[in-house]
């Protein structure tokens, strides 16, 4: 990577990664691994979905009562990594975290499918102890009698056969957005002399979103 070459800004240059990726067929592209602190400093992660970005943040869902939830209500900071190894690539991304409106929770939550919209209601206490599978599967029976699917039974397109709305957003259940202040772009070279170059942005009063300009850096391997 070539500091003359980069944009100025690390979303430009996250997208176009990021096209790359989808065009070389990797599974799961937009898979993340979400790292999290309790209000102690415990440190957790996990690997979540991306879905959605743009400048006011990297965006996923969960259940906000899960062990990730209980985090960012403690310490509302995370950091991601986005682990492209097949194409020798690697985004960091790390700052504070804040909620989705519900509104745009819900607009998400309609474009599930439906089985995974029931799942979300059988696993109410994500993180929780269960005492085994069978209650987890009889909790999504239940839902599942609650909220019948309208289509079952029915051609696509048939009239009556959209279910977007019969399973409502569970009041536990949101989505998150990541505010970067940094952005860490990795690219693998040879004899371990690779190419890291970060993005970083300090808060500043009365800037877009709360932020100040970009500036670029190139760190060491």
């Amino acid at each position: 990577m070539s500091e003359s070459a980069l944009p100025s800004d690390p979303l430009a240059l996250f997208a176009a990664w990021f096209a790359d990726v989808h065009a070389a067929g990797l599974a799961e592209p937009n898979a993340m691994v979400l790292a999290t602190a309790s209000g102690d400093g415990v440190p957790s992660a996990r690997l979540v979905l991306l879905k959605g970005y743009g400048p006011q943040g990297f965006r996923f869902f969960t259940n906000l009562g899960s062990h990730k939830g209980h985090d960012l209500a403690e310490n509302p900071r995370a950091a991601l990594v986005f682990p492209w190894h097949p194409l020798y690539r690697q985004v960091r991304v790390a700052g504070p975290v804040a909620e989705l409106t519900r509104d745009e929770s819900a607009a998400y939550f309609r474009t599930r499918p439906y089985g995974s919209r029931l799942g979300a209601w059988a696993s109410e206490h994500q993180s929780g102890v269960i005492r085994g599978r069978d209650e987890l599967e009889r909790r999504y029976a239940e839902v599942a009698a609650r909220w019948p699917d309208p289509a079952a039974g029915q051609p696509p397109g048939a009239p009556g056969g959209d279910d977007a709305d019969v399973v409502p957003l569970p009041g536990f259940w949101g989505g998150y957005r990541v505010v970067p202040e940094s952005i860490e772009f990795w690219q693998g070279r040879r004899d371990r002399l690779h190419d890291r170059i970060r993005y970083r942005r300090e808060a500043v009063a009365g800037g877009a979103d709360g932020f100040g300009e970009w500036t670029a850096e190139r760190l060491s391997p």
